[in-house]
């Protein structure tokens, strides 16, 4: 016989907590399956890290290989590897035993290269430098310095801990290395966006292509012109407004 009133409702509430207990023991032996899980591929990172160690402090494209290995389980061998909490003074992290401190060294270094490359270019670019151009003048610098963008990028996020000075952005697709304090507004980051394609913009280029009045595109293209961000080239039948990463990369 079915049971009714109260006995019914304590049978469901027994019912309910059993099927609540159940489902809190597989969600901790599915955690405890997957922390093992990821304690075991750790541990072969770790092998990998010992037996390749050359190649990923000097070859580029082995270097970000391993990057991304790392970033699938969660594992930032630069952050572990200056880990300076009061619970690890004095003793290094197990990628900085493995990697020695040259994994914070080499970041360190080639932020150091960026931040030189922006402030000698920072009179021709306004503070607006492609990491493709970096890596280009770094590959061409005496000694060269062999990088990828991967590379230079985790250089220029490992700066964020000193503050605002240098970030990355992306504009038309391309990344840029910002050494300017203030933000670009959305009209300059459409003007840089647009130089991508040929290298150049005029007013009726953006009135043409974005639907600008006149008024607006000449505001914003003399601002950039003033943070020296666009180079002038008055010899055609309409001044052109070129970007100075553009040409520099031709």
């Amino acid at each position: 016989m079915r049971k009714v009133g109260i006995a019914a409702f304590e049978n469901r509430e027994r019912s309910a907590q059993q099927y609540s207990d159940l489902s809190s023991m597989l969600i901790q032996k599915q955690s405890a399956e997957l922390a093992n899980q990821l304690e075991v591929f750790r541990s072969s990172l770790a092998y990998f890290a010992v037996e390749h160690a050359k190649e990923i402090r000097t070859n580029a494209a082995f270097r970000t290989q391993f990057a991304q290995m790392c970033a699938n389980i969660g594992v930032d061998p630069l952050t572990s590897s200056r880990d300076n909490s009061s619970s690890n003074k004095g003793k290094s992290s197990m990628w900085a035993s493995l990697l020695g401190r040259d994994v914070n060294d080499f970041y360190f270094e080639v932020a150091v290269k960026v931040i030189e490359q922006t402030r000698i270019t920072k009179d021709t670019n306004g503070g607006i430098l492609a990491v493709s151009e970096v890596k280009r003048r770094l590959a061409s610098a005496s000694p060269p310095v062999d990088v990828s963008d991967d590379d230079i990028e985790r250089a220029v996020r490992s700066l964020a801990v000193l503050g605002k000075g240098l970030d990355l952005v992306e504009i038309g697709g391309t990344r840029y290395i910002r050494s300017v304090q203030s933000e670009l507004s959305s009209d300059q980051s459409a003007v840089l966006a647009a130089c991508e394609a040929l290298g150049y913009v005029s007013v009726s280029l953006l009135r043409d292509n974005l639907g600008w009045e006149p008024v607006r595109a000449v505001t914003v293209l003399d601002e950039m012109v003033r943070a020296g961000m666009l180079w002038i080239d008055e010899q055609g039948l309409e001044t052109e407004y070129w970007a100075p990463s553009w040409i520099e990369r031709q």
